[in-house]
């Protein structure tokens, strides 16, 4: 039977603190890596087909040169595959050393990677996309570490009330990332194309592609280490949380010291009370791999993981190959009526388009409403609009490909987006940083975000074969055939739909407690009676 023990002084106060400027601070600090993240992640997408142009040439061919089947997706995946890394890894040092001193080192590995990519460098085109990818991989590893650290931090700050609020503020950064990509991708196109105009390639081969062109998707790239560099200073002058030192350090004198400065409330642990609280654990804490994690957790885990690797399916293979899409569609002209730097504006508007009428929206009504409609809600509501959005695109699909339906394809197209923003996308990011224990809280997070990113990989590599067309004459150059757009939005809805049933393992944080949510707050009777057995004396 649990019994519920009393918390920690410093703990209860960062639980009712009023929202002061340091929660602004950290959301701030926090959600310039999650902007950084977003930027480095989708930036590629928009530069491919410039680096196939440049790269992959092939002189007489009626169409430009695109990446080759297994090049692009090395280049669009391997990023992700850093990122399963980092999370995994960055999450068990979290728990392990305390969120603090790593969370300084992902943000300089993704400065220093970031500026890397753009400069990859090389004899022949092989050359150039591998030192690109080797970079893309170890800055993927930095990105991957700053989910479960940002999250963690961002929760053991909050107060009960706006702790989701705070975090999906964090992770809302995500979407002015992404936005941000798609006006770096337009400014930097539209001042290259003027200052050096070339040819359409159906005109001029090429001539379509000047020299000046290799300069642009590097400066794309390179510049996702400007917001994580302003940063750096910040992330370090933070002090650790006081839940991982209060309750994993087992430092409560510290924990009150440094949250009594951020606070600016005296906070003053009581000694007896303290000793209680540990002796009623009777030392017997357990470990991710034990049974009473599994009894207590293990559905928890197990719904968190997979609600983002099958979310993370769907999302990441729309946002890596929207510009198929919209091509598909006629929102990008033939790339043979446009030369190499003008394609690149035309992704980059689509996608800052897309950003600003349905991705930038979507974060923010998840962070205005979550504390209000709980998470459970949220994310139910997003996978069922995402099935029935996904299944309005591809059952009547020809309907769509009708030039006047073009602009509705696009409304529901984004609303897709809409919903997995204002619901899964944004939730299935908050929940593992509030179900789990502190000393495992990190890790767990770490583990549910390369559930994230394996599903990512399925959806980047799976929809970038899938989505070819069956005719064999009309796929992009070097694939096999597909089995078209339709068929794969049809699995992606039916994806979606999985994504719903499973939300029903996850439980409702809102309004609570860390500690009420991990049982940290609880023991069972018969540990206290074994632990007070241990440490009473035995008359002789």
């Amino acid at each position: 039977m649990a019994k519920k023990e009393q918390q920690l002084e410093v703990l209860n106060a960062l639980d009712i603190a009023k929202t002061q400027w340091y929660h602004f601070t950290a959301i701030i600090v926090a959600g310039m890596g999650f902007f950084t993240d977003s930027y480095d992640l989708f930036c590629i997408s928009l530069v491919t087909k410039l680096i196939g142009r440049i790269y992959y040439h092939q002189p007489g061919d009626v169409k430009p040169g695109i990446l080759p089947p297994n090049v692009s997706a090395a280049v669009n995946g391997v990023a992700l595959c850093g990122s399963l890394a980092g999370q995994l890894f960055f999450g068990w040092l979290g728990d392990k050393l305390g969120r603090k001193k790593v969370y300084g080192l992902t943000l300089m590995l993704m400065v220093i990677c970031s500026i890397a990519s753009g400069l990859s460098f090389g004899s022949s085109a092989k050359s150039v996309m591998a030192t690109l990818c080797f970079f893309r991989f170890w800055l993927g590893f930095g990105i991957g570490g700053d989910y479960p650290l940002s999250a963690t931090i961002m929760s053991e700050y909050a107060s009960k009330k706006t702790r989701g609020t705070f975090i999906a503020a964090v992770f809302a950064m995500q979407g002015f990332g992404i936005l941000a990509g798609g006006a770096v991708g337009c400014i930097v196109s539209a001042a290259f194309n003027k200052a050096f105009p070339s040819p359409a390639y159906g005109l001029n081969p090429t001539g379509s592609v000047v020299p000046e062109a290799d300069y642009v998707w590097r400066i794309i790239l390179m510049f996702g280490a400007i917001p994580a560099a302003m940063t750096y200073y910040w992330r370090m002058k933070m002090p650790e949380t006081a839940r991982y030192t209060a309750l994993v350090a087992k430092n409560t004198k510290q924990a009150a010291e440094d949250m009594s400065k951020v606070l600016q409330v005296e906070l003053q642990e009581d000694p007896e009370k303290v000793e209680r609280l540990t002796k009623s654990s009777g030392g017997k804490e357990f470990g991710l791999f034990s049974k009473k994690f599994l009894k207590r957790h293990g559905l928890h885990l197990l719904g968190t993981a997979t609600t983002w690797f099958l979310l993370d399916i769907a999302y990441y293979s729309q946002n890596l190959f929207q510009k198929d899409v919209f091509s598909a569609i006629g929102w990008i002209p033939n790339s043979v009526t446009m030369n190499a730097i003008d394609e690149v504006f035309h992704i980059s508007r689509a996608q800052t388009l897309i950003a600003l009428c349905s991705t930038v929206p979507g974060y923010w009504f998840t962070v205005g409403l979550i504390d209000t409609m709980g998470r459970f809600a949220i994310q139910l509501m997003g996978f069922f609009f995402m099935t029935v959005f996904m299944f309005g695109l591809a059952i009547p699909y020809d309907h769509w490909m009708i030039k006047e339906n073009r602009i509705g394809f696009v409304v529901m197209y984004s609303l897709t987006f809409f919903f997995a923003n204002f619901g899964p996308n944004a939730t299935t990011f908050i929940v593992p940083a509030e179900i789990f224990p502190a000393r495992l809280r990190s890790t767990c997070h770490g583990i549910s975000a390369a559930a994230g990113k394996a599903g990512a990989i399925v959806g980047a590599f799976g929809f970038l074969y899938a989505a070819q067309s069956p005719d064999p004459k009309k796929t992009d150059k070097g694939y096999p055939a597909g089995i078209g757009v339709r068929n794969a939005l049809l699995i992606l809805g039916g994806i979606n739909l999985l994504g719903f049933l499973f939300t029903f393992l996850v439980p409702e944080a809102k309004g609570k407690s860390l500690e009420e949510m991990s049982m940290e707050n609880q023991h069972d009777d018969h540990e206290e009676q074994q632990a007070a057995s241990e440490n009473s004396v035995t008359p002789v």
